[in-house]
């Protein structure tokens, strides 16, 4: 901020702490010199959340000690290593083959953002929730992300989820939609090798490649239900 700008802010502290009023003109005139010198690399305010008003104003609320330059610098440092935390570099439009000025871009962004004239870039996906239009009528369009040679050549080691989509090709019952009333296998999980022994206790744990005759019945029922 400017010397203008720091006068500014001290008439705005003098009147929500007259401690810090200096009646004598030396006096005042020393006291914005070295505000000045201590905060010449803190902005008034930005447009993106900064404002050292509030700031000061905070300070006076919840402290009791007289408000001092760093109580407002220490904010401002603060305020920009967590926007520079955030901010991801994004592609410049220069020429990679400019060194030169592909770093001055990228140095030129950062710069705005740690003076606060620019808000940090973050990766859309990690920024907002919400998906493009564009990408899900993509993947509609795609079906999977796996190719179907992929899938083909995986049939053999992933057998209950070639049986679950084969099922739905043919527009049968997902099973795996119900519980199984047999092993107790929750929904979207294989069923389970389940053998009692002759004390009364369930043996073995293997997941089956098709499910229980009962869960299939019972998913039959639901979908029936629903149709």
């Amino acid at each position: 901020m400017d010397r203008r700008e720091t006068a500014a802010l001290l008439a705005y502290i003098g009147r929500l702490d007259p401690r810090t009023i200096r009646t004598g003109q030396g006096e005042a005139r020393d006291q914005l010199a070295q505000w000045h010198e201590l905060l010449n690399e803190v902005p008034l305010a930005t447009p993106h959340g900064w404002d050292a008003c509030v700031v000061a104003r905070r300070h006076i609320r919840i402290s009791p000690y007289q408000i001092l330059p760093a109580d407002i610098a220490r904010p401002w440092e603060s305020y920009k290593r967590d926007c520079l935390h955030r901010h991801t570099d994004p592609t410049p439009s220069a020429d990679p083959d400019d060194q030169a000025a592909w770093t001055a871009e990228l140095v030129g962004t950062r710069g705005a953002v740690a003076t606060g004239t620019a808000q940090p870039v973050m990766y859309r996906q990690l920024a907002a929730s919400r998906v493009s239009p564009r990408l899900k009528a993509r993947l509609k369009e795609v079906g999977s992300c796996i190719p179907p040679e992929a899938r083909a050549a995986l049939a053999p080691f992933r057998r209950a989820r070639a049986a679950r989509e084969a099922a739905l090709a043919q527009g049968r019952p997902d099973a795996l939609s119900v519980r199984c009333d047999w092993c107790e296998a929750p929904v979207g999980e294989p069923c389970r090798r389940r053998r009692v022994g002759p004390d009364g206790f369930a043996r073995g744990n293997a997941p089956r490649a098709t499910v229980h005759p009962c869960r299939q019945d019972l998913a039959a029922a639901r979908h029936a239900a629903m149709a």
